[in-house]
C-alpha cells in the first residue's frame, strides 16, 4: 500500500489536529529511537506542546543534559561545522543542481558532437547552416568537433597496438 501525499495546510478542527500531533509526536520520537539506536548517534528530542503543560523529552532528561552538554563542550568550529540553517541548506541544494546541470549539459554536448561525427562519417560532409560560415559558436563547434575526432583516433591506435602486440598498456586499463 502506497502512501498518498500530503497537503501541508493548517489543521483548523482542534480534535483532528491533536490527533496528528499524538501520531506525528510518535513517529518523531520512534525516528529519534531510531538513530540513537541504528547509527549509535546520541540523539535527543524536546517536543513543547499546547496539549501538556510540560514538554516531552527524549529519551529523558538526563540523556537530554548529556546530549546538550556534549554539544556545548564542542569547540566552536566544531559546533558549526555541520550546523546548517535553512539558507545554507537551499544553497547548498541550488549548488548540488548546478553542478548537475552543468554535466549534464557537457554529457548532450559529447553526445551532440558525437552524433555530429557520426554523420559526417556516413554523409562525407557537414551541413552549415546559412551565414553560419561567421558565426563563433561554429567556429567553437567545429574546434570541439576536431578535439573528439582526434580522441577517437588516438583510441584506435591504442587499440591497434594493443591487438598488434606492441602494447605499454596493462591488462584491465581502460581505453
Amino acid at each position: 500500500m502506497t502512501r498518498r501525499k500530503v497537503k501541508l495546510a493548517f489543521i483548523v478542527n482542534n480534535s483532528s489536529k491533536k490527533k496528528t500531533y499524538k501520531k506525528r509526536k510518535r513517529g518523531l520520537l520512534k525516528k529519534a529511537h531510531e538513530i540513537f539506536t541504528l547509527c549509535g548517534i546520541n540523539a535527543g528530542a524536546i517536543i513543547y506542546s499546547p496539549y501538556d503543560p510540560t514538554p516531552e523529552v527524549w529519551p529523558s532528561v538526563e540523556g537530554m543534559n548529556q546530549v546538550i552538554t556534549t554539544f556545548r563542550n564542542l569547540t566552536e568550529i566544531d559546533r558549526h561545522n555541520n550546523m546548517v540553517n535553512q539558507q545554507e541548506f537551499v544553497q547548498q541544494r541550488i549548488t548540488k543542481a548546478d553542478k548537475l546541470l552543468l554535466k549534464k549539459k557537457k554529457d548532450n554536448r559529447e553526445v551532440n558532437l558525437t552524433e555530429d561525427m557520426y554523420r559526417f562519417l556516413q554523409i562525407g560532409q557537414l551541413t552549415i547552416p546559412a551565414g553560419g560560415h561567421n558565426n563563433p559558436a561554429l567556429a567553437k563547434d567545429l574546434n570541439d568537433l576536431g578535439y573528439l575526432v582526434d580522441q577517437y583516433l588516438n583510441s584506435l591506435n591504442r587499440r591497434i597496438q594493443i591487438l598488434e602486440g606492441g602494447s605499454d598498456v596493462e591488462i584491465g586499463e581502460s581505453l
